[in-house]
């Protein structure tokens, strides 16, 4: 009898203790799920500031931001195509930003993550057009300053996969 009671109550801890670790588990993937969904929601944040503002910054100092570019490139066989070149960098970033806007409010609400890989993916290819540029201006500098960027955008790349 108390072999039995002994071997009862073994049982029974090991099966509170299973429910616990179970539940702990559980536990463990709401907080991480929760974690990894507000990265994205971050990363998203963080990429339509960024290239909402530097589009932004161009548009309204266009003349200052030609000056600049020319300035910049005029050592290079980019400087005859730079107001070409300015609007294609412009033209990436809105598309950047109104695709992240729309992955974001996809992500919220309807938990749907293909619109805002895409735009993480854009603003990654968008990222390595411009530090292109930079290694041919000859700008290390500058390119390792958007190298931070991107390693950023390939992260939420990598979490919303």
């Amino acid at each position: 009898m108390v072999y039995f009671f002994q071997r009862y109550l073994f049982l029974a801890i090991c099966e509170k203790i299973g429910r616990l670790k179970v539940f702990l588990s559980g536990f463990k993937q709401i907080i991480m799920t929760e974690t990894v969904f507000s990265a994205q929601i971050l990363i998203l944040l963080y990429v339509i500031i960024t290239f909402g503002y530097s589009a932004i910054e161009k548009l309204w100092l266009k003349k200052e931001t030609l000056v600049f570019y020319k300035n910049h490139f005029k050592e290079t066989f980019l400087k005859n195509r730079m107001p070409f070149l300015i609007n294609l960098v412009i033209l990436l970033e809105i598309a950047t930003v109104i695709i992240c806007i729309a992955g974001l409010f996809y992500w919220l609400v309807f938990r749907e993550n293909n619109i805002g890989f895409y735009g993480l993916v854009l603003a990654s290819l968008t990222l390595i057009a411009l530090m292109i540029g930079q290694r041919i201006a000859k700008d290390y500098a500058g390119a390792m300053h958007i190298t931070v960027y991107f390693i950023l955008t390939v992260f939420g790349v990598f979490l919303f996969q």
